[in-house]
């Protein structure tokens, strides 16, 4: 799993430990995510399938691309498609991805890398591997997160972030067996580069076999924990963890996790996406691309869309020219 690494985590600030008064948020609910395909047709595992929307607020919907190991030609993914009112979040694993936006964002993300696109009043994109991924094939892995937009923010103008893994925040559990990559947001001292409308904490962690990790959480905040990879527990209650699971928290000041004393050989570490973010609370009308307040505001970003108000398909070298709806 290449997103940036430390060689020696005892360099790196430690978190602080739950102290008196802390609690440790409870386990909520814990689901094993199904399975399904994207786009043109890459696997994903959709993260918050079977969630309360109530208990996933700010946040929208969550895929986990791949890990799948691509045969040459056979990596895929999604043609021109529009979006309105919430962020797309794509943080890259393994792999590499090309976006382009109709607004002139996007780049391309590997390793560790994140595009943060605020869609706003809307406009088009297309996410695709490079043409030389397309034809040689390799390992891809990489999550997407929809993050909601208050009603205030919905018709911003579109925007878009390229932060690289060189630029997260990085620390250490106490007991120097975990490494913390902060994308977004702030765990104890160590603040991310994710900057968002709603406020929201982004981690992804690395936790060594048998190691713990105390992460301090702020008690505004509702916390997802989803396993990338290996085995674990999360909680007071030691419940375990694996591949795919979602483990929804309950109030607290802190998430508890911890690394299963043996891991197996194709994941030695035990990886996890922990996010949280303050509830905003309003009506969610979601259809499709579009993630709005009411059914008339959905109605509506489907007739600007139909309409071409949601901007033209720039000129970009080889990439596919037909739209979809989503």
């Amino acid at each position: 799993m290449p997103a940036i690494t430390v060689d020696d985590l005892t360099v790196l600030d430690r978190l602080p430990v739950p102290g008196l008064g802390d609690t440790v948020r409870p386990i909520k609910q814990i689901i094993d995510a199904p399975s399904g395909y994207e786009g043109e047709g890459f696997p994903v595992r959709r993260a918050f399938a079977g969630v309360d929307l109530r208990d996933l607020d700010p946040f929208i919907h969550m895929d986990q691309m791949g890990e799948v190991e691509y045969a040459p030609g056979e990596p895929k993914g999604t043609p021109w498609h529009p979006h309105r009112g919430f962020e797309t979040v794509t943080y890259i694993i393994d792999g590499v991805f090309d976006h382009h936006d109709s607004h002139g964002g996007g780049g391309t993300i590997t390793n560790g890398d994140t595009q943060w696109m605020t869609a706003g009043s809307g406009l088009l994109h297309i996410e695709a591997p490079p043409e030389w991924l397309v034809q040689a094939g390799g390992l891809f892995h990489g999550i997407q997160l929809w993050v909601n937009l208050p009603k205030d923010a919905k018709m911003n103008a579109p925007h878009y972030q390229d932060i690289r893994s060189g630029q997260v925040g990085l620390a250490t559990s106490a007991d120097a067996g975990a490494l913390v990559r902060v994308i977004a947001g702030k765990v104890g001292t160590t603040e991310g580069p994710g900057s968002t409308y709603t406020p929201m904490t982004m981690v992804h962690a690395t936790i060594e076999p048998g190691a713990r990790l105390e992460l301090p959480w702020d008690a505004s905040y509702n916390a997802l924990v989803y396993v990338l990879s290996g085995h674990g527990s999360v909680g007071i209650e030691a419940k375990p963890l694996r591949m795919g699971n979602l483990a929804v928290l309950g109030a607290g000041d802190f998430v508890t996790l911890q690394g299963a004393t043996t891991q197996d050989s194709r994941t030695p570490a035990f990886d996890v996406l922990v996010i949280g973010g303050q509830p905003i609370r309003e009506p969610v009308a979601w259809a499709g691309p579009f993630v709005m307040n009411t059914k008339a505001e959905v109605m509506q970003a489907y007739e600007d869309f139909q309409k071409g108000r949601l901007g033209t398909i720039p000129s970009v070298h080889g990439a596919p020219t037909t739209l979809q709806e989503g």
